[in-house]
């Protein structure tokens, strides 16, 4: 924190020959400190938006003020001015931020529909085909709000699925938001055939409140999954696994124990660290979020590193598998190298 203020009082006082840096100091310690202050105080203030939105501001700064600083070393030997070494380079820095997070806020509040189309040979007597929607990580909440909600309910209602899938994340740690927003009622309005079905996520464990979380998810119909596997209409099963959080969750093996694997079987499970463990015991389809692809580049670059899958598709033999970017974000509503997503799916049969 010393560092990023540092620079941006040299800037500061470069640029606009202001002397006294009191202000300035109080300025720089309330950013820093608004997340924890916000979680502190019990009434809804700005700090939350404005600490969420410095993590950015750390993460990039942590990138750009090093090479900054270098660049005005380098110009300073070469003899440039360094008061026009350092206002040229600080404009340069902060014009950088605002693309940042004018591009990222787009990316994460600006949702897209990826398709898939997977084929499994299985017979299936009453339907040759299933629509998909899909939505991981949503975090709903103070800044994934009504909003954002508006958008993933006109999104998956445009694709017309057989059934809605939700693995996990659903809402941003407590529900005190969800509810308070009233967004249940809006959430409602996605409509599938076939139901809507969730998991837990690691944040919905972080949160504290689960009980609440599925209270207000049974009121709006839709069904969480706690390491349980249902079989709809008698011609595939969905598997829904608790999340990596809970140690005591059961494994794949023991949820596919009494699974007929000659049916199609779908899973979600939040964190995608187990697909050999599913493909093992017999899951077709596994459907996970988690990792949100770094949400802000170059972190994808440690979430490659991380899972065998961090992002997208994959498919190995008769296996498949899907991990969603996610829909919502976490911390700063920005995206970069990454895309709030929904995913639309079409399941064929033989």
């Amino acid at each position: 924190m010393i560092y990023i203020g540092w620079n941006g009082w040299v800037w500061i006082h470069t640029t606009f020959h202001i002397q006294s840096w009191g202000y300035y100091a109080i300025l720089v310690g309330l950013l820093s400190y608004a997340y924890i202050l916000d979680r502190l105080m019990k009434f809804t203030s700005p700090l939350r938006t404005i600490g969420s939105y410095w993590f950015a501001v750390i993460q990039y700064a942590v990138i750009l003020l090093p090479i900054a600083d270098v660049t005005v070393f380098i110009l300073n030997w070469l003899s440039f001015p360094k008061e026009q070494s350092i206002f040229w380079i600080g404009t340069i820095v902060l014009i950088t931020f605002v693309f940042i997070f004018a591009y990222g806020t787009f990316n994460a509040y600006s949702p897209v529909v990826r398709k898939y189309e997977i084929h499994l040979p299985k017979k299936v007597s009453s339907r040759k085909a299933l629509r998909i929607a899909m939505a991981s990580d949503m975090h709903f909440g103070k800044l994934s709000g009504m909003s954002h909600l508006k958008r993933l309910v006109h999104h998956v209602n445009n694709m017309k699925p057989d059934i809605i899938l939700l693995p996990g994340d659903i809402i941003d740690d407590h529900p005190e938001y969800f509810i308070k927003k009233n967004m249940g009622q809006v959430m409602k309005q996605m409509h599938a055939p076939l139901g809507v079905y969730g998991v837990l996520g690691n944040h919905e464990y972080y949160g504290g409140a689960i009980p609440e979380f599925l209270q207000e998810m049974n009121k709006i119909d839709v069904n969480i999954l706690l390491d349980e596997v249902v079989k709809i209409e008698d011609w595939f099963y969905i598997v829904g696994r608790k999340d990596k959080t809970d140690r005591d969750r059961k494994s794949f093996e023991e949820l596919m124990s009494n699974v007929d694997k000659s049916l199609p079987v779908i899973a979600m499970d939040h964190q995608p660290f187990e697909l050999k463990q599913a493909e093992a015991a017999g899951v077709d389809v596994l459907l996970s979020g988690h990792t949100h692809r770094g949400q802000m580049a170059p972190n994808h670059i440690i979430t490659r590193r991380m899972y065998e899958l961090d992002w997208g598709y994959v498919q190995r033999d008769l296996f498949h598998a899907i991990v969603s970017s996610g829909f919502g974000f976490w911390g700063p509503p920005l995206r970069l190298g990454s895309r709030s997503e929904i995913i639309e799916i079409e399941l064929t049969f033989d």
